[in-house]
């Protein structure tokens, strides 16, 4: 069964810029349940991961949806956002989420509007099985011509570039800073080791399990070994184990979220102790939070400028383009957003995001001013 409704509780997330569609997918034969948010496509085709995990809502995936036509339209591609989750645990027997993954490809075969790539709970084989039923995918194992941009850190590989333009803001260097990691994954694990090449300290690292935490450092390497093994961070021998949440109180120059939605909210915000905060993750931090980190004086880059690394790759993967072009692609984008934005914050005396917000609501807005309609 698929079902195209727009529910009443995305009425608050609706305004000029989107949702386009929001198609619902429900296959109870085979346990199947998914959703598809495609917000703005007036710079092209939309962009975004598939998630999956066994708490996605419709609100989470439409707010993702719109950080991608944000991440998109700030990084000057010719794609709009959309986003797609699907309900699971993603660690289910591998068969079983091939079966899902499959089955919600073909659900949405004739989106045309919409191309997958991964996310959390997805990978480059996922994406290979949605390129086998539908043709639609990015991010794909390099077998079959794609360029794996989790396993060579596209995504960690632009939180690094935002952390090194934004760190002189603060006086800080790279080289001694101590840095967390909230999620030490995909993302965060490469983030951690781009920023280690230049000298900084990870001091610690979390997960689902738990938070490792050694004033004097982790070993980037050894941590990353132990978690491709499939083990937790605390089981890294040495340092002190704490409490997965832990993390977020950890005495640090650099914090970087790189896991779920809303991490840091007004509830806990009180307890980072951090001067610059680089979101590898989308939606980290409410809105709530990063006013009163503004307020505070810790600097915060947000998601949609910060981790677009791994969108930018997925761009220049469909159009043919080889690993060493993307790379210098996203140092070249992403420095530059970065430098803007913060140049904007301060010139303005408001928060990064909302400087970011203009930058990339203009460019979104002169797209769908070349569309036929001045609609989405």
């Amino acid at each position: 069964m698929r079902e195209n409704q727009l529910e009443p509780n995305i009425f608050s997330l609706a305004d000029g810029l989107g949702p386009a569609k929001v198609i619902h997918v429900h296959e109870p034969r085979i346990g199947l349940k998914g959703i598809l948010v495609i917000d703005n496509v007036a710079a092209g085709t939309a962009i975004g991961g598939l998630r999956m995990a066994s708490d996605v809502s419709l609100e989470e995936c439409a707010r993702l949806a719109r950080a991608m036509t944000l991440k998109n339209a700030a990084a000057t591609l010719a794609h709009g956002g959309g986003k797609s989750v699907l309900f699971g645990d993603p660690r289910m027997e591998p068969a079983r989420k091939e079966q899902l993954v499959r089955g919600f490809a073909h659900a949405l075969r004739n989106e045309s509007d919409y191309i997958f790539g991964p996310d959390m709970g997805t990978d480059e084989t996922c994406m290979a099985w949605i390129k086998d039923e539908i043709g639609r995918s990015v991010g794909l194992p390099r077998e079959v011509g794609g360029i794996p941009l989790d396993e060579i850190g596209a995504t960690g590989w632009g939180v690094f570039h935002a952390a090194d333009v934004a760190a002189p803001y603060l006086g800080l260097a790279l080289s001694g800073a101590r840095v967390a990691i909230q999620g030490f994954g995909a993302v965060g694990k490469h983030a951690a080791r781009f920023l280690a090449e230049k000298g900084a300290l990870l001091v610690a690292a979390s997960d689902s399990t738990g938070t490792i935490h050694d004033r004097a450092g982790l070993n980037v390497a050894t941590l990353t070994a132990l978690k491709e093994s499939g083990r937790a961070v605390c089981d890294y021998a040495g340092g002190t184990r704490l409490g997965r949440d832990d993390i977020i109180g950890i005495d640090c120059d650099i914090w970087i979220p790189a896991a779920r939605p809303d991490v840091l909210s007004e509830a806990n915000i009180g307890l980072l102790r951090t001067k610059l905060i680089v979101q590898g993750a989308n939606i980290p931090v409410t809105a709530g939070a990063e006013r009163m980190l503004h307020q505070r004086g810790v600097l915060n880059i947000p998601d949609f400028i910060a981790n677009a690394g791994g969108v930018i790759c997925a761009a220049m993967e469909y159009r043919g383009s080889s690993q060493t072009q993307v790379f210098a692609m996203i140092e070249e984008k992403i420095r530059a957003n970065t430098r803007a934005i913060l140049e904007a914050s301060v010139a303005a005396n408001v928060p990064p995001r909302e400087a970011a917000l203009q930058l990339a609501r203009e460019r979104v807005n002169k797209a769908m001013g070349y569309r036929r309609w001045s609609v989405f």
